[in-house]
């Protein structure tokens, strides 16, 4: 067993986890960690607790130090350090006439690295603004190309819902979701409705994903032929996932046909096999290209590398 702490770098970054030493620390504290990347200044957003050591591939790297006021002080600095650097990057960008759009600079707590993000439709040739920026800032350059998803996580910005975005508030690491996610919810499947700002899917099917997912399994398909513990039998007309209830179009004793409504306890069915992709069934080539384009991979984030 191994006491540990967990750090954050960022505002809803990924979490982090060290060896709390023989400090006294608590969330809420800021400490002073080696990383990859160097030395840093985090959040502790875990208090400590005891894990076993099995969770863990190599050791954990001990804490340096509490974070005093002038580590503070410094980290403060280097925030106004990375806006005089983003502005110096955007005229070097200009002046060699790369096609690419710089979205964030961070420095690295102890100065040895400046990081700048940006992003581009293809591969960029930087190696002479690496340079540039190496003659003027005399450290180590880093340019990182990243996709649309973690630009708007650095951006941020005012969902369809009306509050901040996920990715902003409070998502650690990008979920993967897919269309059939909005079929499984009934959800619009026209490409404006369901991306979010990034123009990708919103990472926001996935909170309810699970629990339709179950809901779904237990109610038949519209079209599904089933019968009732009254003893009928019929066609299911509809379906409401929430209530758990189904109407049904069965054929009574005279001979015409009635819609009912039963409860899903209150009928039989034999399940089927949900096709995957049955959206595609009854839609245009161009808006099946549209959903797909949505549904693309970006891959893993660029901005946690410790």
């Amino acid at each position: 067993m191994v006491n540990v702490i967990g750090v954050r770098f960022k505002p809803a970054g990924k979490t982090y986890y060290f060896d709390p030493l023989d400090f006294d620390i608590k969330q809420g504290d800021s400490v002073i960690v080696e990383t990859s990347r160097g030395i840093e200044y985090g959040e502790v957003v875990m208090s400590k607790k005891t894990i076993d050591n099995d969770q863990f591939k190599k050791p954990l790297k001990g804490v340096i130090r509490i974070a005093t006021e002038e580590d503070t002080e410094k980290s403060k600095r280097n925030r106004e350090l990375e806006k005089e650097a983003y502005k110096i990057c955007l005229e070097k960008i200009q002046n060699h006439k790369l096609e690419m759009k710089l979205v964030e600079v961070e420095y690295t707590f102890d100065g040895n690295k400046i990081l700048f993000y940006f992003t581009a439709d293809g591969r960029i040739d930087f190696r002479e603004l690496v340079k540039d920026l190496a003659a003027v800032f005399r450290t180590r350059i880093e340019l990182r190309q990243i996709g649309v998803r973690d630009e708007t996580k650095i951006r941020g910005g005012i969902g369809i819902c009306g509050r901040v975005l996920c990715c902003q508030s409070y998502l650690s690491e990008f979920i993967p979701v897919s269309i059939k996610m909005a079929k499984e919810q009934n959800l619009s499947l026209n490409p404006a409705k369901i991306s979010g700002m990034c123009g990708r899917l919103m990472c926001c099917l996935k909170n309810e994903q699970d629990t339709y997912e179950y809901l779904n399994s237990r109610l038949p398909d519209v079209g599904d032929k089933v019968s009732t513990k009254d003893g009928m039998t019929g066609e299911v007309y509809s379906v409401n996932v929430l209530r758990q209830k189904i109407k049904i179009i069965v054929t009574l004793e005279n001979g015409e046909k009635d819609i009912k409504e039963y409860k899903v306890d209150e009928i039989k069915f034999k399940p089927k096999k949900r096709r995957n992709n049955s959206y595609k069934e009854d839609m245009a080539d161009a808006e099946i290209r549209a959903l797909e384009e949505l549904e693309r991979k970006e891959g893993k984030s660029k901005l946690d590398d410790n």
